[in-house]
């Protein structure tokens, strides 16, 4: 049946241009959109497939409307927007209560009988499942993890003892939470394991990427606060902490003990070392190098340690232009 645009206007508060009857049933890019599809501009290099899109509505904003032939929903954060409408649309699928005849489940785990226990699944003794959580095909839930409700284990999803897990948790194929963070003591010329005795706390409405891991505490907990993001192959070590909201992308790893602030974007490939603090509000470029503390918000890249953006930006240029002044030097560049 779809969704009226009227009714999506009044519900998340946004302009609407055209007809409010009109119903949207699915979302496709600008250029694939049939008369049924909601479609959104994601930059202004995309202005020429608005031209000619025959989506039924596009989400935009307000400077783009004029060049928008069908009917539009204006937001100041069209992204945001098209995700939230892009959610209804597109809803995941319930589960379906019960526990598969392959899973293995201990006699003294509970499980809420709203939940969905998939195939090849186990589950440990002294486990929690919540209501409506969907454990995928393959996954293991250790002895006594916990898990809150509405929780999605998509498929292989290791979780060991030690852990627990909140409400409304996404954790893609592959990850492990919870295996022994990479603790080791120098003695002479072996290495001696430090026992591993904490756990991992994953608050509300955390997503981990595939294949991702999150290690358990040396001591204390490693903690995912409420919010956070995890792309595929991220690893956070031992001891950890990631503020709320904040979002780490690809091949990036935390070492152990340091604490990430609320509301940072760290980009993919980066490295940040162990035992330092980075103070909320702090976007970090991608392949940059923290080795030492950031305490004030702000934007900071580097090829080696992290510098805040506009030192950085001045070492770049004066690295080009030491090499522009070189003997065999090149001169510069088309691009520059």
């Amino acid at each position: 049946m779809g969704l009226e645009l009227g009714e999506l206007a009044v519900r998340f508060g946004c302009a609407l241009r055209g007809d409010p009857t009109l119903r949207v049933d699915h979302v496709a890019p600008l250029g694939a959109a049939d008369p049924a599809a909601l479609s959104f501009l994601a930059n202004a290099r995309m202005v020429r497939e608005l031209a000619r899109t025959r989506a039924g509505a596009v989400v935009l904003e307000e400077a783009a409307a004029p060049g928008c032939p069908v009917s539009a929903l204006i937001s100041d954060n069209p992204h945001a927007l098209f995700a939230r409408i892009a959610a209804l649309l597109h809803p995941p699928s319930p589960p379906l209560p019960g526990v598969h005849a392959t899973a293995s489940v201990a006699s003294d785990a509970r499980v809420d009988a709203s939940a969905e226990i998939g195939a090849f699944a186990l589950i440990g003794r002294g486990a929690h499942i919540g209501p409506r959580c969907r454990i995928g095909p393959g996954c293991v839930v250790g002895e006594g993890v916990h898990i809150g409700a509405d929780t999605r284990l998509v498929a292989r999803v290791t979780l060991l003892p030690g852990v627990r897990v909140a409400e409304r948790v996404l954790i893609h194929p592959g990850a492990v939470i919870g295996a022994d963070g990479f603790g080791f003591a120098r003695e002479r010329a072996q290495w001696v394991k430090v026992p591993q005795v904490g756990g991992v706390r994953i608050d509300e409405d955390v997503e981990i990427g595939a294949n991702s891991t999150v290690d358990r505490g040396a001591i204390e907990d490693t903690i995912l606060e409420a919010g956070v993001k995890l792309d595929n192959l991220v690893q956070i070590g031992h001891n950890v902490h990631v503020g709320a909201h904040t979002a780490i992308a690809g091949c990036t790893g935390i070492s152990g003990s340091t604490h990430i602030g609320a509301r940072c974007m760290i980009g993919g490939g980066v490295g940040v070392a162990g035992h330092i603090q980075i103070c909320d509000d702090v976007v970090i470029a991608g392949r940059t190098t923290v080795s030492g503390s950031i305490r004030n918000p702000g934007t900071y890249a580097s090829l080696w340690s992290a510098e805040p953006l506009a030192r950085w930006k001045r070492i770049v240029a004066g690295l080009k232009l030491a090499s522009r002044r070189a003997p065999g030097g090149k001169g510069q560049r088309d691009d520059e």
